[in-house]
This record gives C-alpha cells, structure tokens and sequence, in this order.
C-alpha cells in the first residue's frame, strides 16, 4: 500500500524557490513549516500502523495539516505576488 506524500514540496511544487526563501527569511513561516512537516510525518506513521491511535485523533491530525498548509499557501501566494 503506498501512502501519499504530503510534504510541502510535493504539494507546491511551483513555490519551490518561494518555500526556501521563506524559510530562511521570515521565522513565522519557518515555525508553521516544521510544525506542519511533523504533523505531517505524524499521520504518515499513523496511516502506515506505525503508530495506533483513534480515527478520531488522525481527524484532528489531518485537520491541523490543512490548516497549517492554507497558512502556508497563503505566505507563498503573497510572496510570489509581491516577488
């Protein structure tokens, strides 16, 4: 069973320069970077039975990734506009 990647550079593949960029200059960017990567390695282990929790927990887990990643969509949309 493969299990979909969700890293920020798979998702954005577009905002590649824009996703380093960012990670080296605004630090706001760079703490929802890394919590999003270890929420999302969280429910990758999750989803391959690595680790067992409640559905009701990967809801919340999944929940959080996507918030995480429209905050960090919105930073590089705004970035690439003003670039």
């Amino acid at each position: 069973m493969s299990i979909e990647k969700h890293d920020l550079h798979n998702e954005f593949p577009e905002f590649e320069k824009e996703i380093h960029d960012l990670k080296i200059s605004d630090g706001h960017f760079a703490r929802l970077f890394k919590e999003y990567h270890e929420v999302d390695h969280e429910i990758h282990r999750i989803e391959q039975g690595v680790e067992n929790t409640t559905d009701e927990y990967l809801e919340l887990q999944k929940k959080q990734r996507l918030n995480l990643k429209d905050q960090l969509f919105a930073m590089l949309k705004k970035t690439k506009a003003t670039a």
